[in-house]
Protein backbone atom coordinates (compact mmCIF):
# COMPACT_ATOMS: atom_id res chain seq x y z
CA UNK A 1 0.00 0.00 0.00
CA UNK A 2 1.09 3.24 -0.89
CA UNK A 3 2.19 5.58 1.41
CA UNK A 4 -0.01 8.52 1.76
CA UNK A 5 1.38 12.07 1.37
CA UNK A 6 1.03 14.79 4.03
CA UNK A 7 -0.40 18.48 2.59
CA UNK A 8 -3.07 19.70 0.60
CA UNK A 9 -4.74 18.02 -2.19
CA UNK A 10 -4.52 21.18 -4.28
CA UNK A 11 -3.96 21.38 -8.09
CA UNK A 12 -2.64 24.22 -10.49
CA UNK A 13 0.18 25.89 -11.76
CA UNK A 14 2.21 28.77 -9.71
CA UNK A 15 4.00 31.24 -12.33
CA UNK A 16 6.92 32.59 -10.44
CA UNK A 17 9.17 35.22 -11.04
CA UNK A 18 12.88 32.48 -10.04
CA UNK A 19 14.86 34.90 -7.78
CA UNK A 20 18.86 34.80 -8.54
CA UNK A 21 21.13 32.36 -6.41
CA UNK A 22 18.97 29.51 -5.64
CA UNK A 23 18.43 26.35 -7.91
CA UNK A 24 15.06 25.71 -9.38
CA UNK A 25 14.38 22.93 -6.87
CA UNK A 26 15.23 25.19 -3.83
CA UNK A 27 12.37 27.36 -5.30
CA UNK A 28 9.90 24.11 -5.94
CA UNK A 29 10.47 23.07 -2.44
CA UNK A 30 9.48 26.53 -1.00
CA UNK A 31 6.66 27.24 -3.27
CA UNK A 32 5.55 23.70 -1.86
CA UNK A 33 6.53 24.43 1.36
CA UNK A 34 4.34 27.85 1.35
CA UNK A 35 0.54 26.12 -0.36
CA UNK A 36 1.21 23.18 2.06
CA UNK A 37 1.03 20.89 -1.15
CA UNK A 38 0.95 17.17 -0.78
CA UNK A 39 3.12 17.26 -4.38
CA UNK A 40 4.66 19.33 -6.58
CA UNK A 41 6.67 19.23 -9.87
CA UNK A 42 8.65 21.70 -11.81
CA UNK A 43 8.91 22.19 -15.46
CA UNK A 44 12.56 22.54 -16.45
CA UNK A 45 15.52 23.78 -14.45
CA UNK A 46 16.53 27.55 -14.51
CA UNK A 47 20.16 27.83 -13.08
CA UNK A 48 20.76 29.41 -9.97
CA UNK A 49 22.10 32.57 -11.69
CA UNK A 50 19.04 32.99 -14.08
CA UNK A 51 15.83 34.52 -12.90
CA UNK A 52 12.51 34.38 -14.71
CA UNK A 53 9.86 32.34 -15.37
CA UNK A 54 9.29 28.93 -13.23
CA UNK A 55 6.48 27.45 -13.62
CA UNK A 56 5.74 25.57 -10.91
CA UNK A 57 2.72 22.31 -10.77
CA UNK A 58 1.32 21.56 -7.83
CA UNK A 59 -0.97 18.32 -7.45
CA UNK A 60 -2.90 16.94 -10.63
CA UNK A 61 -1.09 19.60 -12.76
CA UNK A 62 1.91 17.68 -12.44
CA UNK A 63 0.65 15.32 -14.99
CA UNK A 64 1.06 18.19 -17.60
CA UNK A 65 4.52 19.66 -16.34
CA UNK A 66 6.15 17.30 -18.88
CA UNK A 67 3.99 19.22 -21.49
CA UNK A 68 5.64 22.49 -20.12
CA UNK A 69 9.55 21.44 -20.26
CA UNK A 70 9.01 20.79 -24.26
CA UNK A 71 7.74 24.36 -24.82
CA UNK A 72 9.50 27.35 -26.45
CA UNK A 73 11.31 29.72 -24.10
CA UNK A 74 12.59 33.51 -24.33
CA UNK A 75 15.05 34.99 -22.37
CA UNK A 76 16.77 38.26 -22.12
CA UNK A 77 20.45 37.55 -21.67
CA UNK A 78 23.86 39.76 -21.08
CA UNK A 79 26.82 38.79 -22.84
CA UNK A 80 30.35 39.79 -21.48
CA UNK A 81 32.51 40.10 -24.53
CA UNK A 82 36.33 39.77 -24.48
CA UNK A 83 36.15 36.71 -21.83
CA UNK A 84 36.26 33.58 -21.61
CA UNK A 85 34.92 31.44 -18.33
CA UNK A 86 35.46 27.56 -17.46
CA UNK A 87 31.65 27.57 -17.16
CA UNK A 88 30.51 30.04 -19.76
CA UNK A 89 28.76 32.20 -17.03
CA UNK A 90 29.75 34.71 -14.71
CA UNK A 91 31.09 32.03 -11.86
CA UNK A 92 33.57 30.11 -13.72
CA UNK A 93 37.21 30.86 -13.37
CA UNK A 94 38.25 33.08 -16.21
CA UNK A 95 40.16 31.19 -18.89
CA UNK A 96 41.02 34.04 -21.99
CA UNK A 97 40.79 37.74 -22.30
CA UNK A 98 41.02 38.88 -25.89
CA UNK A 99 40.40 42.81 -26.76
CA UNK A 100 36.97 43.91 -27.62
CA UNK A 101 36.59 45.60 -30.89
CA UNK A 102 33.66 48.48 -31.76
CA UNK A 103 31.34 46.17 -33.72
CA UNK A 104 29.72 47.43 -36.63
CA UNK A 105 26.06 46.67 -37.09
CA UNK A 106 27.14 44.51 -40.09
CA UNK A 107 29.61 42.87 -37.89
CA UNK A 108 27.27 41.86 -35.35
CA UNK A 109 24.82 40.54 -38.12
CA UNK A 110 27.27 38.68 -39.61
CA UNK A 111 27.92 37.28 -35.60
CA UNK A 112 24.49 36.26 -35.08
CA UNK A 113 23.17 35.33 -38.26
CA UNK A 114 24.80 31.60 -38.08
CA UNK A 115 22.70 30.95 -35.35
CA UNK A 116 19.49 31.77 -36.45
CA UNK A 117 17.19 28.03 -37.60
CA UNK A 118 18.11 24.51 -36.60
CA UNK A 119 21.42 24.42 -35.40
CA UNK A 120 23.42 22.02 -32.95
CA UNK A 121 24.74 22.45 -29.88
CA UNK A 122 26.90 20.56 -27.70
CA UNK A 123 25.73 20.53 -24.16
CA UNK A 124 28.45 22.46 -21.50
CA UNK A 125 29.94 20.83 -18.69
CA UNK A 126 27.91 23.53 -15.95
CA UNK A 127 24.65 21.61 -16.95
CA UNK A 128 21.31 19.46 -15.11
CA UNK A 129 22.14 16.88 -18.07
CA UNK A 130 22.76 13.74 -17.05
CA UNK A 131 25.17 11.12 -18.35
CA UNK A 132 25.18 7.39 -16.54
CA UNK A 133 22.67 8.92 -14.58
CA UNK A 134 25.28 11.72 -12.85
CA UNK A 135 23.77 15.68 -13.73
CA UNK A 136 27.38 17.29 -16.16
CA UNK A 137 27.65 20.07 -13.16
CA UNK A 138 29.03 18.00 -10.45
CA UNK A 139 31.68 15.89 -13.00
CA UNK A 140 32.73 19.52 -14.00
CA UNK A 141 32.64 20.91 -10.03
CA UNK A 142 35.24 17.70 -9.66
CA UNK A 143 37.46 19.09 -12.91
CA UNK A 144 36.36 16.09 -15.16
CA UNK A 145 35.44 16.97 -18.57
CA UNK A 146 33.86 14.57 -20.70
CA UNK A 147 32.62 14.19 -24.42
CA UNK A 148 28.89 14.90 -25.04
CA UNK A 149 27.45 14.45 -28.47
CA UNK A 150 25.82 17.73 -29.73
CA UNK A 151 21.89 17.85 -29.69
CA UNK A 152 19.61 19.52 -32.52
CA UNK A 153 17.60 22.70 -31.42
CA UNK A 154 16.39 25.67 -33.26
CA UNK A 155 16.78 29.52 -32.30
CA UNK A 156 13.35 31.18 -33.84
CA UNK A 157 15.06 34.94 -33.48
CA UNK A 158 18.09 37.12 -31.90
CA UNK A 159 17.58 40.88 -31.28
CA UNK A 160 20.20 43.12 -30.28
CA UNK A 161 19.13 45.13 -27.35
CA UNK A 162 21.97 47.16 -26.65
CA UNK A 163 25.78 46.64 -27.27
CA UNK A 164 28.16 49.16 -24.91
CA UNK A 165 31.55 48.99 -24.63
CA UNK A 166 32.07 45.12 -23.75
CA UNK A 167 28.40 43.92 -23.25
CA UNK A 168 25.88 43.25 -25.05
CA UNK A 169 21.53 42.92 -24.36
CA UNK A 170 20.16 40.35 -26.54
CA UNK A 171 16.36 38.58 -26.49
CA UNK A 172 16.44 35.14 -27.82
CA UNK A 173 13.45 33.55 -28.70
CA UNK A 174 14.57 29.42 -28.61
CA UNK A 175 13.20 25.79 -29.23
CA UNK A 176 13.62 23.58 -25.36
CA UNK A 177 16.90 22.66 -24.74
CA UNK A 178 18.10 25.08 -26.28
CA UNK A 179 21.67 26.48 -23.47
CA UNK A 180 21.85 29.87 -24.00
CA UNK A 181 25.27 30.22 -21.94
CA UNK A 182 26.69 27.57 -24.95
CA UNK A 183 25.06 30.29 -27.69
CA UNK A 184 26.90 33.20 -25.43
CA UNK A 185 29.76 31.62 -25.72
CA UNK A 186 29.47 30.50 -29.75
CA UNK A 187 28.55 34.19 -30.38
CA UNK A 188 31.61 35.45 -28.61
CA UNK A 189 34.11 32.83 -30.87
CA UNK A 190 31.84 34.21 -34.12
CA UNK A 191 33.34 38.16 -33.20
CA UNK A 192 36.60 37.00 -32.60
CA UNK A 193 36.67 37.77 -28.82
CA UNK A 194 35.42 35.17 -27.20
CA UNK A 195 32.91 36.16 -24.79
CA UNK A 196 30.57 34.31 -21.64
CA UNK A 197 26.89 35.02 -19.56
CA UNK A 198 26.94 37.52 -17.02
CA UNK A 199 23.21 37.82 -16.70
CA UNK A 200 20.12 35.48 -17.75
CA UNK A 201 16.34 36.30 -17.13
CA UNK A 202 14.26 33.83 -18.84
CA UNK A 203 10.83 36.23 -20.23
CA UNK A 204 8.45 33.60 -21.68
CA UNK A 205 7.98 29.53 -21.08
CA UNK A 206 5.03 28.18 -23.24
CA UNK A 207 1.77 30.74 -22.94
CA UNK A 208 3.34 32.24 -19.48
CA UNK A 209 5.32 35.18 -19.13
CA UNK A 210 6.85 37.72 -16.22
CA UNK A 211 3.62 39.85 -16.12
CA UNK A 212 1.57 36.93 -14.61
CA UNK A 213 4.34 35.58 -12.26
CA UNK A 214 5.13 36.53 -8.76
CA UNK A 215 7.75 36.72 -6.76
CA UNK A 216 8.75 34.35 -3.82
CA UNK A 217 8.75 37.27 -1.47
CA UNK A 218 5.13 38.20 -2.14
CA UNK A 219 3.97 34.52 -2.11
CA UNK A 220 5.32 34.41 1.31
CA UNK A 221 3.41 37.84 2.20
CA UNK A 222 0.68 35.72 1.18
CA UNK A 223 0.94 32.51 3.00
CA UNK A 224 1.84 34.41 5.90
CA UNK A 225 -1.83 35.95 6.10
CA UNK A 226 -3.22 32.30 4.89
CA UNK A 227 -2.07 31.27 8.71
CA UNK A 228 -4.82 33.45 10.28
CA UNK A 229 -7.31 34.38 6.90
CA UNK A 230 -7.00 30.65 5.10
CA UNK A 231 -5.57 30.08 1.92
CA UNK A 232 -7.88 31.59 -0.56
CA UNK A 233 -5.96 34.43 -1.39
CA UNK A 234 -3.02 32.08 -1.89
CA UNK A 235 -5.14 29.71 -3.91
CA UNK A 236 -6.58 32.13 -6.39
CA UNK A 237 -3.17 32.58 -7.44
CA UNK A 238 -3.34 28.88 -9.18
CA UNK A 239 -3.41 28.86 -12.79
CA UNK A 240 -5.70 25.64 -14.36
CA UNK A 241 -3.68 23.37 -15.69
CA UNK A 242 -5.32 23.27 -19.13
CA UNK A 243 -3.67 26.77 -19.51
CA UNK A 244 -0.47 24.68 -20.26
CA UNK A 245 -2.06 23.14 -22.75
CA UNK A 246 -3.78 26.45 -24.53
CA UNK A 247 -3.20 25.60 -27.94
CA UNK A 248 -4.19 21.65 -28.13
CA UNK A 249 -7.89 21.46 -29.54
CA UNK A 250 -10.45 20.53 -27.09
CA UNK A 251 -12.85 17.88 -26.79
CA UNK A 252 -16.54 17.95 -25.02
CA UNK A 253 -17.87 15.45 -23.80
CA UNK A 254 -21.59 13.83 -22.96
CA UNK A 255 -21.83 13.22 -19.29
CA UNK A 256 -22.23 9.41 -20.97
CA UNK A 257 -18.80 9.80 -22.69
CA UNK A 258 -17.11 11.44 -19.72
CA UNK A 259 -18.19 8.71 -17.53
CA UNK A 260 -16.60 5.92 -19.96
CA UNK A 261 -13.36 8.16 -20.61
CA UNK A 262 -12.86 8.19 -16.72
CA UNK A 263 -13.09 4.65 -16.28
CA UNK A 264 -10.63 3.91 -19.18
CA UNK A 265 -12.36 3.43 -22.21
CA UNK A 266 -12.46 5.07 -25.70
CA UNK A 267 -15.56 7.06 -26.61
CA UNK A 268 -17.11 7.94 -29.75
CA UNK A 269 -16.60 11.94 -30.31
CA UNK A 270 -19.01 13.64 -32.89
CA UNK A 271 -16.61 16.38 -34.79
CA UNK A 272 -13.48 15.71 -32.76
CA UNK A 273 -10.18 16.04 -34.34
CA UNK A 274 -8.92 12.99 -36.38
CA UNK A 275 -5.05 12.45 -34.67
CA UNK A 276 -3.59 13.49 -31.63
CA UNK A 277 -3.48 14.55 -28.11
CA UNK A 278 -6.74 16.70 -27.16
CA UNK A 279 -8.08 18.72 -23.97
CA UNK A 280 -10.87 16.44 -22.25
CA UNK A 281 -14.13 18.66 -20.79
CA UNK A 282 -16.95 17.48 -19.37
CA UNK A 283 -20.10 19.79 -18.48
CA UNK A 284 -19.87 18.58 -14.87
CA UNK A 285 -16.42 18.48 -14.05
CA UNK A 286 -14.63 20.50 -16.17
CA UNK A 287 -11.13 19.97 -17.02
CA UNK A 288 -10.68 16.00 -17.11
CA UNK A 289 -7.43 15.46 -18.41
CA UNK A 290 -5.55 14.80 -22.01
CA UNK A 291 -7.19 12.14 -24.51
CA UNK A 292 -5.64 10.61 -27.45
CA UNK A 293 -7.26 10.73 -31.27
CA UNK A 294 -6.89 6.53 -31.89
CA UNK A 295 -6.70 5.17 -35.39
CA UNK A 296 -10.46 4.03 -35.57
CA UNK A 297 -11.52 8.23 -34.42
CA UNK A 298 -12.62 7.52 -31.25
CA UNK A 299 -10.93 9.08 -28.50
CA UNK A 300 -9.42 7.29 -25.36
CA UNK A 301 -8.06 8.63 -22.29
CA UNK A 302 -3.94 9.34 -22.00
CA UNK A 303 -3.57 11.10 -18.91
CA UNK A 304 -6.98 11.87 -16.43
CA UNK A 305 -6.75 14.22 -13.36
CA UNK A 306 -7.99 12.63 -10.45
CA UNK A 307 -11.32 13.64 -8.31
CA UNK A 308 -11.75 12.70 -5.22
CA UNK A 309 -15.50 12.39 -5.81
CA UNK A 310 -15.33 10.08 -8.34
CA UNK A 311 -12.60 7.70 -6.48
CA UNK A 312 -13.87 3.95 -6.28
Amino acid sequence: MGRRRKGRNISGIVLLDKPLGITSNRALQIVKRLFKAAKAGHTGSLDPLATGVLPLCLGEATKVSGFLLDADKSYLATLKLGIKTSSADAEGEILETRPVENYSKKQINAAIEPFLGDIEQIPPMHSALKVDGQPLYKLAHQGITIERKSRPVHIFDIQVLRYEDDEMDIEVHCSKGTYIRTLAEDIGEKFGCGAHLSALRRTESGPFNLDECITLEELEQLAEKSEEQGFDELDSLLMPAEEALYDWESVDLTADAAFYICRGQAVQVPNAPSEGLVRLFSEEKGFLGIGEIMDDGRVKPNRLFVFEDNAE
